[in-house]
């Protein structure tokens, strides 16, 4: 059984967006991301040095690789990367090796 997958996006905002305009538009991902076959959850947080991580659990490896690149061609995707300060973006892929439930 291949274990689940978290993909961790880190970065920081580019001037003069806000954290209120950003977490719009991520929201505006969402119906894209919900629609993958293979999602399990997501979360967006900020850091207090303005770091922000978008935290993504997918089933496996092979469809988070599938879903990180769709997401680059979808019609929001040049909004997301322009609001992104300029080489402050980092993605990895890890595969979960515990989680607590609720």
């Amino acid at each position: 059984m291949s274990k689940h997958v978290a993909e961790i996006v880190t970065f920081k905002l580019a001037d003069g967006v806000s954290p209120a305009d950003f977490t719009a538009l991520m929201q505006r991902t969402e119906g894209f991301v919900r629609a993958q076959n293979g999602f399990i959850t997501r979360q967006l947080s900020q850091g207090e040095d303005g770091s922000w991580t978008d935290y993504v659990v997918w089933k496996d490896m092979a469809t988070a690789q599938k879903v990180a690149k769709t997401f680059m061609q979808q019609e929001f995707a040049p909004e997301v990367v322009a609001a992104l300060a300029p080489d402050s973006a980092s993605m990895r892929h890890e595969e979960v090796l515990w989680q607590m439930a609720p």
